[in-house]
C-alpha cells in the first residue's frame, strides 16, 4: 500500500496472465489431490521423512483439478510431524521430476493444523502482517490421497527463489534458513563450521555473509544499517512479540525465520511457520512453559537485556530504534486489537473453513472447540491453547498500560511540499509540523530498489519551514528523479512516531514533470525469450533480449525510463543515464543479468512459458506493454510491419528493420531434408540420422497448425505429410524431431 500526496497517478493496466497470489486468495479453499502407485505410501513417506528427507515419485497431483504426472511429495515439519498421525503436513513439488507449475507455484507447503483447533492462526498472521512487511500469503486447502479425504490444511506460499524475486527483485544472493534451534545469530568466530549446524544455506554460497552479520550485531551496531535492514527487522520483532508467536527468533528455539541479503547488501528477514502464534508456543527461554495469564502479560521489550537474543538485545540497545520498535508495535496492536477488527477477519476465516472443518476426519480437535477456541481456551491432551480474543483482549489491555506504551510520543501534521508537481532537476522544501519532538528527520529514496536514508529536518526559518521555532521542520530535497518516496520520523528523549504510521513499508510519494516519452514514439519491436544458439552477447551467453525502435526522426533519450516483466513491480530496472535511440532506430537490452557484459543489461530474464514486458515510468505512465504467449525456441516475438504491426513469431532480427523472411537457417543438409519448399500443400521430410519421430507445424503467431509423431505404422527416414485443406498460404515454421537430431524451419505455404 502507497499514500499518494500527487494524486495524479495512472493505472497501468488489467494483467493478461493468472498470477499465483490466486493460489492463496483468502477466501477460496484449494483441492489438492495426490494419488500413489503404492499402496504403502504413508510407511514409504514416514521412512524417507525419518531418513534421508527425499521426495517421494507421486503418480500423478491434481490442484483444482488440473492434472500434474510425477510429483515430488514429502513429509514436512518439527513438531506438527508424526508418524502415528494420519494427517502430516506435506511437502509437494510439482517441479521435482519435471517441469511444471500451477498459476506459477511449484513449491506447495502444507500444514496439518497441529495444536489449532481453530485453523485460522496461520493464515491470519500471514495475512495480517501484510500491511507492515513482506510475508508469504496463506489460505486453505482441502488434502486427498489416494483418493481419501485427509482433512483440511493451510496453504501457505513457500518462500523460494520465485518469492525472493517478487519481493526483493532478486534471488541470487545469499539466502539462510533459520530452521533449526538455536540460530540465535551470536557471533561464534569465523570459522563457517561454527554455523553449520543450527542455520540451513539456501543459496550457493553465504556463509562468510552469515558471519559478517552475526559480527556486526555484537561488535558494530552503529553500523548496522548498511548490513541489515533494521526497520524491517523491527516489524518482524514487534509482529512476533505483540502476537505472542514465540515459536519464532524470539521463543527458547530462536529459530523458523529466513533472511536474504537483497541487492543492496542488507539482510532481510522473512516469517515462517506461524502455526504456533497467538500463544500457542508459550516457551519464551529455557524456563517452563507460560500459562495464559503469563502470556497475556508478556513484556514488550522481551529478551532486551539477554545477550542469548543478539537481534534484540543489541539493536533495542540503541535508543533510537527502541523507540522505533514500540512505535511499530503501538501501530500493530492499535490497527488490529484495540480496535477490534482482528475479530471480524478471524470470524470471516472460520466461516470460509467451516464446512472443510466439520468433515474433516483427522482433524486435531473438536468441531465444538474449533468453534470455541476464538474466544475460549481448549485444551489438547496436554497442551493449553488459549481463546484468540481472551489472550488478545487482556494483552492490549495489559500493553497500553505498560510503560514503554505510556510514554508520550511526538505529533506529526501538515506534511507537505513546496511544490506538488516539481520539475526535474530542481528542489523543494518538504515540511511537517511536529509538536513535544526533540529530532525530526527524512526518509528518503528515488524508487523501491533503494533503502532509505534519513536525513535530519530542521525548526530554523532556513529550510522553508517558516519562522524559527515555530513547530514547522522543513529539509530541501533535489528533485533528480521522477519520483521521491519519503516519510518523516520524529522523536523525544521517551518516545517515537512515525508517519504514515506503517513506514518504512507504507510512504509517501511526489511525482516530478518532466519530459518523457510519449506512447507510440518508443515501442517494444522484438523479444528473444529462447534463445539457444542465435545471436550471443559480448561475453558469448546465448541470453534473453528485447529490442526497442525509436518511431520518431528524433534522438530519444532513455532517461528515468524503466523495464519489467512484472505487473506488480514496473519499477523493476531503471535504464542507465545518458542512453538514446537514434531516429528510426533500434536499442537492445539483454535480459541475462550479465552485468559483466559491455552492453546494456537488466537483472532479469524472460520467461519462455509466456509473460509481460513493460516500459514505464515510476509515476505509473506506461510507454508501452506486451504479453507474449510461449514462445518458440530461437524465434522472437516482434511486430510485422517493424514498428507498428500486430506481433507474431519470426526469425530474429536483431537490431534490424523485422522480417518473417530474413532467418539465417544454419541447416546441415546431411542430418534432414524438407522439400519442396515453398510448397502447394505437400512435405516430404527425410532424417539421415533414424526415423522421423515428431513433426510439429506453426502459423507466426506460435499457434499449433498440425502436428504428428510416428505418423506412419513402420516409422521411416523419408515421410510424406499432407497439410491441412483449410491452412492459407503464407509463412510457417516446422519443427522436426528425428532420434538424434531436431530442426526448425521456416515453410513457405503457397497454394
Amino acid at each position: 500500500m502507497i499514500k499518494f500526496l500527487h494524486s495524479a497517478f495512472f493505472i497501468l493496466f488489467t494483467p493478461i496472465f493468472i498470477f499465483s497470489q490466486n493460489f492463496y486468495a483468502i477466501d477460496t479453499i484449494q483441492k489438492i489431490e495426490i494419488y500413489f502407485q503404492q499402496a504403502n505410501w504413508d510407511y514409504i513417506l514416514d521412512t524417507a521423512k525419518q531418513g534421508s528427507d527425499t521426495y517421494t515419485l507421486a503418480q500423478w497431483v491434481k490442484i483444482n483439478g488440473v492434472q500434474f504426472d510425477s510429483v515430488g511429495v514429502k513429509y514436512k515439519g518439527n513438531s506438527s510431524y508424526n508418524p502415528n498421525n494420519v494427517k502430516n503436513p506435506l511437502h509437494i513439488e510439482l517441479d521435482h521430476f519435471k517441469t511444471q507449475d500451477y498459476l506459477g507455484t511449484k513449491d506447495i507447503k502444507l500444514s496439518n493444523g497441529y495444536n489449532d483447533p481453530s485453523f485460522v492462526r496461520e493464515v491470519m498472521l500471514y495475512e495480517l502482517f501484510q500491511k507492515y512487511g513482506e510475508a508469504s500469503h496463506a489460505n486453505f486447502a482441502q488434502g486427498y490421497i489416494n483418493g481419501t479425504y485427509m482433512g483440511l490444511y493451510t496453504n501457505v506460499e513457500a518462500v523460494t527463489n520465485t518469492f525472493l524475486e517478487d519481493r526483493f527483485f532478486s534471488n541470487s544472493h545469499t539466502f539462510v534458513f533459520g530452521d533449526n534451534g538455536g540460530c540465535d545469530l551470536r557471533y561464534k568466530g569465523n570459522d563457517s563450521t561454527f554455523y553449520y549446524v543450527p542455520y540451513t544455506m539456501k543459496s550457493d554460497f553465504g556463509w562468510t555473509d552469515l558471519m559478517h552479520l552475526c559480527d556486526s550485531l555484537s561488535n558494530n551496531i552503529n553500523g548496522m544499517e548498511n548490513i541489515l535492514d533494521v526497520d524491517r527487522t523491527l516489524w518482524h520483532l514487534a509482529y512476533t512479540n505483540a502476537t505472542v508467536t514465540l515459536d519464532s527468533y524470539l521463543g527458547n528455539l530462536r529459530h523458523n525465520y529466513y533472511i536474504y541479503e537483497d541487492h543492496n547488501g542488507r539482510f532481510n528477514p522473512i516469517l515462517w511457520d506461524l502455526n504456533g502464534g497467538f500463544g500457542v508456543f508459550s516457551k519464551p527461554d529455557n524456563g517452563p512453559q507460560l500459562t495464559v495469564p503469563q502470556l497475556q502479560v508478556l513484556t514488550p521489550i522481551l529478551h532486551a537485556s539477554d545477550s542469548l537474543w543478539p537481534l534484540v538485545k543489541n539493536i533495542l540497545a540503541v535508543p533510537m530504534y527502541k523507540r522505533m520498535y514500540i512505535a511499530h508495535m503501538k501501530t500493530i496492536m492499535s490497527e488490529n486489537f484495540s480496535n477490534n477488527t482482528y475479530y471480524s477477519f478471524v470470524q470471516k476465516l472460520q466461516a470460509i473453513a467451516d464446512t472443510a472443518v466439520q468433515s474433516d476426519p483427522n482433524k486435531f480437535g473438536t468441531y465444538s472447540q474449533f468453534l470455541a477456541n476464538l474466544d475460549t481456551t481448549v485444551i489438547l491432551g496436554p497442551k493449553t491453547v488459549p481463546g484468540i480474543s481472551y489472550l488478545m483482549a487482556a494483552r492490549d489491555t495489559f500493553l497500553s498500560s505498560t510503560v514503554e506504551f505510556q510514554q508520550v510520543a511526538p505529533v506529526i501534521s501538515g506534511i507537505a511540499s513546496s511544490d506538488t508537481f516539481p520539475l526535474i532537476n530542481t528542489s523543494v522544501f518538504i515540511t511537517a509540523t511536529v509538536s513535544n519532538a526533540a529530532t525530526v528527520t527524512l526518509g528518503l529514496r528515488n524508487n523501491i530498489m533503494q533503502r532509505f536514508t534519513r536525513k535530519l529536518m530542521y525548526d530554523d526559518g532556513f529550510h522553508g519551514d517558516g519562522a524559527s521555532a515555530d513547530g514547522i521542520y522543513g529539509i530541501s530535497v533535489s528533485v533528480s528523479a521522477p519520483e521521491i518516496q519519503y516519510y518523516v520520523y520524529a522523536e523525544n528523549n521517551n518516545a517515537g512516531i512515525f508517519s504514515p504510521d506503517r513506514a518504512e513499508h507504507d510512504y509517501f510519494t511526489l511525482d516530478a514533470d518532466y519530459a518523457g516519452i510519449q506512447t507510440g514514439e518508443v515501442v517494444i519491436n522484438e523479444i528473444m525469450a529462447i534463445n539457444n544458439t542465435t545471436i550471443q552477447n559480448a561475453n558469448g551467453i546465448y541470453g534473453d533480449w528485447i529490442e526497442l525502435y525509436n518511431t520518431t526522426s528524433n534522438p530519444v533519450s532513455l532517461d528515468f525510463l524503466n523495464l519489467s516483466d512484472d505487473v506488480t513491480n514496473s519499477g523493476r530496472w531503471q535504464f542507465p543515464s545518458g542512453l538514446t535511440i537514434p531516429p528510426n532506430g533500434f536499442f537492445v537490452v539483454w535480459a541475462d543479468n550479465d552485468t559483466s557484459s559491455s552492453e546494456v543489461h537488466c537483472d532479469f530474464g524472460f520467461s519462455g512459458n509466456g509473460e509481460q514486458a513493460i516500459l514505464s515510468y515510476s509515476n505509473g505512465s506506461v510507454v508501452d506493454s506486451v504479453g507474449f504467449p510461449a514462445q518458440i525456441p530461437d524465434i522472437t516475438y516482434g511486430k510485422y510491419p517493424n514498428g507498428s504491426g500486430p506481433f507474431v513469431s519470426m526469425p530474429p532480427t536483431f537490431q534490424a528493420v523485422n522480417s518473417l523472411t530474413g532467418v539465417e537457417e544454419n541447416i546441415n543438409e546431411n542430418d534432414i531434408h524438407i522439400f519442396p519448399n515453398p510448397s502447394n500443400g505437400t512435405l516430404t521430410v527425410q532424417c539421415a540420422t533414424g526415423e522421423v519421430q515428431r513433426i510439429v507445424l506453426r502459423n507466426v503467431f506460435g499457434e499449433i497448425v498440425y502436428e504428428d509423431s510416428n505418423m506412419n505404422s513402420i516409422p521411416a527416414k523419408r515421410q510424406t505429410h499432407t497439410l491441412p485443406a483449410g491452412l492459407a498460404s503464407g509463412i510457417y515454421f516446422l519443427e522436426v524431431e528425428c532420434e538424434k537430431d531436431t530442426l526448425l524451419r521456416k515453410i513457405i505455404l503457397n497454394r
